[in-house]
Protein backbone atom coordinates (compact mmCIF):
# COMPACT_ATOMS: atom_id res chain seq x y z
CA UNK A 1 0.00 0.00 0.00
CA UNK A 2 2.85 2.40 0.83
CA UNK A 3 4.55 1.99 -2.52
CA UNK A 4 1.23 2.40 -4.34
CA UNK A 5 0.61 5.70 -2.54
CA UNK A 6 4.11 6.87 -3.44
CA UNK A 7 3.54 6.01 -7.09
CA UNK A 8 0.25 7.92 -7.07
CA UNK A 9 1.92 10.88 -5.39
CA UNK A 10 4.75 10.89 -7.96
CA UNK A 11 2.30 10.65 -10.85
CA UNK A 12 0.15 13.42 -9.39
CA UNK A 13 3.24 15.59 -9.02
CA UNK A 14 4.17 14.87 -12.63
CA UNK A 15 0.67 15.83 -13.83
CA UNK A 16 0.77 19.02 -11.75
CA UNK A 17 4.13 20.00 -13.26
CA UNK A 18 2.91 19.35 -16.82
CA UNK A 19 -0.51 21.00 -16.62
CA UNK A 20 -0.12 23.70 -13.98
CA UNK A 21 3.45 24.48 -13.06
CA UNK A 22 5.06 24.67 -16.50
CA UNK A 23 1.79 24.48 -18.48
CA UNK A 24 3.34 22.38 -21.22
CA UNK A 25 -0.19 21.16 -21.95
CA UNK A 26 -3.54 22.75 -21.34
CA UNK A 27 -5.70 20.71 -19.02
CA UNK A 28 -9.20 19.82 -20.28
CA UNK A 29 -11.66 16.96 -20.10
CA UNK A 30 -9.86 14.94 -22.78
CA UNK A 31 -6.47 15.32 -21.14
CA UNK A 32 -8.08 14.52 -17.80
CA UNK A 33 -9.44 11.22 -19.13
CA UNK A 34 -6.09 10.39 -20.74
CA UNK A 35 -4.18 11.30 -17.59
CA UNK A 36 -6.45 9.14 -15.45
CA UNK A 37 -6.31 6.23 -17.90
CA UNK A 38 -2.52 6.30 -18.19
CA UNK A 39 -2.08 6.70 -14.44
CA UNK A 40 -4.41 3.81 -13.73
CA UNK A 41 -2.53 1.46 -16.07
CA UNK A 42 0.87 2.60 -14.82
CA UNK A 43 -0.22 1.96 -11.25
CA UNK A 44 -1.80 -1.36 -12.21
CA UNK A 45 1.30 -2.61 -14.02
CA UNK A 46 3.62 -1.44 -11.26
CA UNK A 47 1.54 -3.16 -8.58
CA UNK A 48 1.39 -6.39 -10.61
CA UNK A 49 5.13 -6.33 -11.26
CA UNK A 50 5.89 -5.63 -7.63
CA UNK A 51 3.56 -8.34 -6.33
CA UNK A 52 4.94 -11.10 -8.54
CA UNK A 53 8.58 -10.14 -9.11
CA UNK A 54 9.28 -8.79 -5.60
CA UNK A 55 6.80 -10.51 -3.24
CA UNK A 56 6.39 -8.59 -0.01
CA UNK A 57 4.86 -9.35 3.37
CA UNK A 58 4.65 -7.76 6.79
CA UNK A 59 3.85 -11.12 8.42
CA UNK A 60 7.33 -12.39 9.31
CA UNK A 61 8.61 -13.73 12.61
CA UNK A 62 11.74 -15.19 14.15
CA UNK A 63 10.99 -18.81 15.05
CA UNK A 64 12.92 -20.67 17.72
CA UNK A 65 12.59 -24.31 18.70
CA UNK A 66 10.84 -24.82 22.02
CA UNK A 67 10.87 -27.75 24.42
CA UNK A 68 8.09 -28.30 26.91
CA UNK A 69 9.57 -29.07 30.34
CA UNK A 70 7.31 -31.82 31.68
CA UNK A 71 8.19 -34.21 34.56
CA UNK A 72 7.99 -37.92 33.67
CA UNK A 73 7.08 -39.41 37.05
CA UNK A 74 4.46 -42.15 37.59
CA UNK A 75 3.41 -41.15 41.12
CA UNK A 76 2.35 -37.81 42.65
CA UNK A 77 5.64 -36.18 43.59
CA UNK A 78 6.43 -32.93 45.38
CA UNK A 79 8.73 -30.35 43.79
CA UNK A 80 11.44 -29.59 46.37
CA UNK A 81 13.75 -27.05 44.69
CA UNK A 82 13.75 -24.70 41.70
CA UNK A 83 17.20 -23.72 40.42
CA UNK A 84 16.18 -21.45 37.52
CA UNK A 85 14.46 -18.08 37.36
CA UNK A 86 12.15 -16.56 34.79
CA UNK A 87 13.91 -15.61 31.54
CA UNK A 88 17.22 -17.08 32.74
CA UNK A 89 19.87 -18.24 30.30
CA UNK A 90 21.04 -21.81 30.95
CA UNK A 91 23.62 -24.17 29.50
CA UNK A 92 23.08 -27.79 28.53
CA UNK A 93 23.19 -29.96 31.65
CA UNK A 94 22.36 -27.18 34.14
CA UNK A 95 20.08 -28.35 36.94
CA UNK A 96 16.58 -26.89 36.64
CA UNK A 97 14.26 -28.70 39.08
CA UNK A 98 14.61 -31.22 41.90
CA UNK A 99 11.67 -33.42 42.95
CA UNK A 100 11.29 -35.58 46.06
CA UNK A 101 13.07 -38.88 45.36
CA UNK A 102 12.50 -40.93 48.55
CA UNK A 103 9.82 -43.16 47.03
CA UNK A 104 11.79 -43.78 43.84
CA UNK A 105 15.01 -44.55 45.73
CA UNK A 106 13.10 -47.09 47.82
CA UNK A 107 11.74 -48.70 44.65
CA UNK A 108 15.27 -48.81 43.24
CA UNK A 109 16.57 -50.49 46.40
CA UNK A 110 13.79 -53.08 46.22
CA UNK A 111 14.53 -53.75 42.54
CA UNK A 112 18.25 -54.14 43.28
CA UNK A 113 17.45 -56.65 46.05
CA UNK A 114 15.23 -58.60 43.65
CA UNK A 115 18.07 -58.59 41.11
CA UNK A 116 20.51 -60.00 43.66
CA UNK A 117 17.96 -62.70 44.54
CA UNK A 118 17.42 -63.54 40.87
CA UNK A 119 21.17 -63.81 40.30
CA UNK A 120 21.44 -66.23 43.23
CA UNK A 121 18.50 -68.22 41.88
CA UNK A 122 20.31 -68.46 38.55
CA UNK A 123 23.31 -70.00 40.34
CA UNK A 124 20.99 -72.37 42.20
CA UNK A 125 19.55 -73.50 38.86
CA UNK A 126 23.04 -74.58 37.79
CA UNK A 127 23.43 -76.47 41.04
CA UNK A 128 20.03 -78.10 40.49
CA UNK A 129 21.35 -79.48 37.21
CA UNK A 130 24.33 -81.05 38.97
CA UNK A 131 22.10 -82.50 41.68
CA UNK A 132 19.70 -83.93 39.10
CA UNK A 133 22.61 -85.38 37.11
CA UNK A 134 24.06 -87.06 40.22
CA UNK A 135 20.64 -88.46 41.13
CA UNK A 136 20.27 -89.81 37.59
CA UNK A 137 23.71 -91.49 37.77
CA UNK A 138 22.78 -93.13 41.07
CA UNK A 139 19.47 -94.32 39.65
CA UNK A 140 21.23 -95.74 36.59
CA UNK A 141 23.72 -97.55 38.85
CA UNK A 142 20.88 -99.03 40.89
CA UNK A 143 19.18 -100.10 37.69
CA UNK A 144 22.38 -101.74 36.42
CA UNK A 145 22.89 -103.62 39.70
CA UNK A 146 19.27 -104.75 39.87
CA UNK A 147 19.42 -105.87 36.24
CA UNK A 148 22.52 -108.02 36.93
CA UNK A 149 20.88 -109.58 39.98
CA UNK A 150 17.76 -110.43 38.06
CA UNK A 151 19.87 -112.05 35.34
CA UNK A 152 21.87 -114.05 37.94
CA UNK A 153 18.84 -115.34 39.78
CA UNK A 154 17.04 -116.07 36.56
CA UNK A 155 19.81 -118.59 35.79
CA UNK A 156 19.92 -120.02 39.37
CA UNK A 157 16.23 -120.52 40.08
CA UNK A 158 15.58 -123.18 37.35
CA UNK A 159 18.57 -125.21 38.64
CA UNK A 160 17.49 -124.94 42.29
CA UNK A 161 20.36 -122.67 43.25
CA UNK A 162 18.07 -119.90 44.55
CA UNK A 163 14.50 -119.31 45.64
CA UNK A 164 11.82 -117.82 43.42
CA UNK A 165 11.05 -115.23 46.07
CA UNK A 166 14.59 -113.79 45.72
CA UNK A 167 14.15 -113.48 41.95
CA UNK A 168 10.80 -111.76 42.42
CA UNK A 169 12.37 -109.35 44.91
CA UNK A 170 15.11 -108.33 42.49
CA UNK A 171 12.65 -108.06 39.62
CA UNK A 172 10.61 -105.60 41.70
CA UNK A 173 13.77 -103.65 42.60
CA UNK A 174 14.71 -103.51 38.89
CA UNK A 175 11.30 -102.04 38.03
CA UNK A 176 11.70 -99.48 40.82
CA UNK A 177 15.21 -98.61 39.62
CA UNK A 178 13.96 -98.14 36.08
CA UNK A 179 11.26 -95.79 37.41
CA UNK A 180 13.90 -93.87 39.33
CA UNK A 181 15.98 -93.53 36.14
CA UNK A 182 12.96 -92.17 34.26
CA UNK A 183 12.27 -89.73 37.10
CA UNK A 184 15.93 -88.69 37.20
CA UNK A 185 15.96 -88.04 33.46
CA UNK A 186 12.80 -85.91 33.78
CA UNK A 187 14.25 -83.96 36.72
CA UNK A 188 17.50 -83.35 34.83
CA UNK A 189 15.59 -82.14 31.77
CA UNK A 190 13.44 -79.89 33.96
CA UNK A 191 16.52 -78.37 35.62
CA UNK A 192 18.17 -77.81 32.24
CA UNK A 193 15.03 -76.16 30.83
CA UNK A 194 14.86 -73.85 33.86
CA UNK A 195 18.52 -72.91 33.44
CA UNK A 196 18.15 -72.46 29.67
CA UNK A 197 15.29 -69.93 30.06
CA UNK A 198 17.36 -66.96 28.86
CA UNK A 199 16.95 -63.65 27.08
CA UNK A 200 19.87 -62.46 24.99
CA UNK A 201 22.19 -64.86 26.80
CA UNK A 202 21.03 -63.87 30.31
CA UNK A 203 18.80 -65.83 32.64
CA UNK A 204 15.19 -64.74 32.16
CA UNK A 205 14.62 -64.00 35.86
CA UNK A 206 17.85 -62.02 36.02
CA UNK A 207 16.94 -60.11 32.85
CA UNK A 208 13.48 -59.28 34.25
CA UNK A 209 14.96 -58.15 37.56
CA UNK A 210 17.56 -56.05 35.72
CA UNK A 211 14.77 -54.40 33.71
CA UNK A 212 13.04 -53.47 36.97
CA UNK A 213 16.29 -51.99 38.27
CA UNK A 214 16.74 -49.98 35.05
CA UNK A 215 13.16 -48.69 35.27
CA UNK A 216 13.55 -47.74 38.93
CA UNK A 217 16.86 -46.01 38.14
CA UNK A 218 15.17 -44.14 35.27
CA UNK A 219 12.54 -42.68 37.58
CA UNK A 220 15.18 -41.77 40.16
CA UNK A 221 17.02 -39.89 37.42
CA UNK A 222 13.78 -38.18 36.35
CA UNK A 223 13.40 -36.59 39.77
CA UNK A 224 16.10 -34.15 38.64
CA UNK A 225 15.44 -32.19 35.45
CA UNK A 226 18.41 -30.77 33.56
CA UNK A 227 18.57 -28.30 30.68
CA UNK A 228 18.36 -30.36 27.45
CA UNK A 229 20.53 -27.83 25.56
CA UNK A 230 21.60 -24.19 25.64
CA UNK A 231 18.64 -21.85 25.84
CA UNK A 232 16.39 -19.80 28.07
CA UNK A 233 13.49 -20.67 30.38
CA UNK A 234 10.25 -18.86 29.54
CA UNK A 235 7.06 -18.93 31.59
CA UNK A 236 8.65 -20.48 34.66
CA UNK A 237 5.68 -20.80 37.02
CA UNK A 238 6.75 -23.80 39.11
CA UNK A 239 7.26 -23.30 42.85
CA UNK A 240 8.45 -25.67 45.60
CA UNK A 241 5.46 -27.63 46.85
CA UNK A 242 3.99 -28.18 43.40
CA UNK A 243 2.78 -31.78 43.00
CA UNK A 244 3.42 -33.45 39.65
CA UNK A 245 3.22 -36.99 38.31
CA UNK A 246 0.32 -39.38 38.31
CA UNK A 247 -2.36 -37.86 36.07
CA UNK A 248 -0.56 -34.58 35.39
CA UNK A 249 0.37 -34.27 31.72
CA UNK A 250 1.00 -30.52 31.43
CA UNK A 251 4.34 -28.76 31.29
CA UNK A 252 5.72 -26.68 34.13
CA UNK A 253 7.84 -24.38 31.92
CA UNK A 254 8.74 -23.61 28.32
CA UNK A 255 12.35 -23.91 27.23
CA UNK A 256 13.42 -21.86 24.19
CA UNK A 257 16.50 -23.36 22.55
CA UNK A 258 19.33 -21.27 21.19
CA UNK A 259 20.11 -23.64 18.32
CA UNK A 260 18.55 -23.75 14.83
CA UNK A 261 16.35 -20.62 14.76
CA UNK A 262 14.97 -19.30 11.47
CA UNK A 263 12.94 -16.44 10.05
CA UNK A 264 9.54 -17.43 8.71
CA UNK A 265 7.39 -15.15 6.56
CA UNK A 266 3.97 -15.90 5.05
CA UNK A 267 2.93 -14.82 1.55
CA UNK A 268 -0.20 -15.02 -0.56
CA UNK A 269 0.02 -18.19 -2.62
CA UNK A 270 -0.09 -16.51 -6.03
CA UNK A 271 2.77 -14.16 -5.12
CA UNK A 272 5.17 -17.13 -4.89
CA UNK A 273 4.78 -18.01 -8.56
CA UNK A 274 8.41 -17.16 -9.42
CA UNK A 275 10.04 -17.73 -6.03
CA UNK A 276 12.74 -20.39 -5.74
CA UNK A 277 15.16 -21.38 -2.94
CA UNK A 278 18.35 -19.33 -2.99
CA UNK A 279 16.76 -16.05 -4.13
CA UNK A 280 17.90 -12.90 -2.28
CA UNK A 281 15.75 -11.49 0.49
CA UNK A 282 15.61 -8.30 2.52
CA UNK A 283 14.16 -8.29 6.03
CA UNK A 284 13.21 -5.30 8.18
CA UNK A 285 12.75 -6.22 11.84
CA UNK A 286 10.60 -4.03 14.07
CA UNK A 287 13.05 -4.34 16.98
CA UNK A 288 15.80 -2.74 14.84
CA UNK A 289 14.23 0.34 13.18
CA UNK A 290 16.24 1.83 10.36
CA UNK A 291 18.10 -1.41 9.58
CA UNK A 292 17.79 -3.81 6.65
CA UNK A 293 19.00 -7.40 6.92
CA UNK A 294 19.86 -9.48 3.87
CA UNK A 295 19.33 -13.17 3.40
CA UNK A 296 18.23 -15.93 1.07
CA UNK A 297 15.18 -18.12 0.62
CA UNK A 298 15.83 -21.48 2.26
CA UNK A 299 12.61 -23.27 1.39
CA UNK A 300 8.90 -22.81 0.70
CA UNK A 301 6.45 -24.61 2.93
CA UNK A 302 3.96 -25.83 0.35
CA UNK A 303 1.00 -26.50 2.58
CA UNK A 304 -1.51 -24.94 4.96
CA UNK A 305 -4.05 -26.18 7.46
CA UNK A 306 -6.74 -25.84 4.81
CA UNK A 307 -5.13 -28.76 3.00
CA UNK A 308 -5.73 -31.13 5.90
CA UNK A 309 -8.98 -32.90 6.78
CA UNK A 310 -8.85 -34.30 10.31
CA UNK A 311 -10.51 -37.72 10.76
CA UNK A 312 -13.81 -37.32 12.57
CA UNK A 313 -17.40 -38.47 12.44
CA UNK A 314 -18.74 -35.47 10.53
CA UNK A 315 -18.80 -34.69 6.84
CA UNK A 316 -16.27 -31.91 6.00
CA UNK A 317 -17.75 -28.45 5.59
CA UNK A 318 -16.40 -26.17 2.86
CA UNK A 319 -17.16 -22.46 3.23
CA UNK A 320 -17.37 -20.65 -0.08
CA UNK A 321 -14.96 -17.75 -0.54
CA UNK A 322 -13.16 -18.44 2.74
CA UNK A 323 -9.80 -16.63 2.98
CA UNK A 324 -6.99 -18.54 1.35
CA UNK A 325 -4.25 -19.92 3.53
CA UNK A 326 -0.86 -18.31 3.06
CA UNK A 327 2.30 -20.27 2.33
CA UNK A 328 5.30 -19.84 4.61
CA UNK A 329 8.80 -19.12 3.32
CA UNK A 330 11.78 -20.01 5.48
CA UNK A 331 14.56 -17.39 5.24
CA UNK A 332 18.24 -17.59 6.17
CA UNK A 333 19.73 -14.27 7.31
CA UNK A 334 23.31 -13.59 6.22
CA UNK A 335 24.69 -11.36 8.97
CA UNK A 336 23.70 -13.61 11.88
CA UNK A 337 22.75 -17.14 10.79
CA UNK A 338 22.22 -18.22 14.40
CA UNK A 339 19.89 -15.23 14.99
CA UNK A 340 21.56 -14.70 18.37
CA UNK A 341 20.42 -11.08 18.50
CA UNK A 342 16.81 -11.85 17.63
CA UNK A 343 14.36 -13.09 20.27
CA UNK A 344 11.68 -15.62 19.44
CA UNK A 345 8.66 -13.94 17.89
CA UNK A 346 10.50 -10.86 16.65
CA UNK A 347 8.25 -9.39 13.95
CA UNK A 348 9.23 -7.86 10.66
CA UNK A 349 8.63 -7.39 6.94
CA UNK A 350 10.32 -9.35 4.17
CA UNK A 351 10.74 -8.89 0.42
CA UNK A 352 11.95 -11.52 -2.05
CA UNK A 353 13.74 -10.40 -5.21
CA UNK A 354 13.14 -12.87 -8.04
CA UNK A 355 15.11 -10.85 -10.61
CA UNK A 356 12.15 -10.53 -12.97
CA UNK A 357 10.62 -7.32 -14.35
CA UNK A 358 13.84 -5.35 -14.49
CA UNK A 359 15.98 -3.54 -11.95
CA UNK A 360 13.50 -0.68 -11.52
CA UNK A 361 11.00 -3.08 -9.93
CA UNK A 362 13.59 -4.12 -7.33
CA UNK A 363 14.47 -0.46 -6.72
CA UNK A 364 10.84 0.38 -5.94
CA UNK A 365 10.59 -2.54 -3.52
CA UNK A 366 13.85 -1.55 -1.82
CA UNK A 367 12.41 1.92 -1.33
CA UNK A 368 9.31 0.33 0.13
CA UNK A 369 11.38 -1.77 2.58
CA UNK A 370 13.37 1.23 3.75
CA UNK A 371 10.24 3.27 4.27
CA UNK A 372 8.87 0.44 6.40
CA UNK A 373 11.94 0.19 8.62
CA UNK A 374 12.29 3.98 9.09
CA UNK A 375 8.61 4.36 9.92
CA UNK A 376 9.20 1.90 12.78
CA UNK A 377 10.89 4.76 14.65
CA UNK A 378 7.50 6.42 15.15
CA UNK A 379 4.95 3.64 14.63
CA UNK A 380 2.98 2.66 16.65
CA UNK A 381 1.99 6.06 18.02
CA UNK A 382 1.89 5.14 21.68
CA UNK A 383 4.14 7.80 23.26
Amino acid sequence: MTIALLILAAYALFAWLVFYKFQWLKFNIAWGVVTFWVGFHVLFLLVVFLRFFTPYTIDGHVIRQTIQIAPRLPHPTVLKEVFVAQNQKVKKGDKLYQFEKTLYEAQLLEAQANLASAQQNALILQEDIEVARDALLQAEANEQYASEQVKRYTDLVPRGGAKQETLDKWSAQLAAAQAQVAEGEANLKKAQLAADAQYDGVNAQVAAAQAQVDQAQYYVDQTTIYAPEDGVIISQQARPGLVVGGFRVGSIAAFVADADPYFLATFYQEHLKFVEPGMPVEVALDIYPGQIFTGKVTSIWDGTGQGQIIPRGRVPEFIFMSPQGRFAVEIHLDDDPALKRYPAGAHGAAAIYTGGGGDWVAVLRRVNMRLYTWVNFIVPFDV
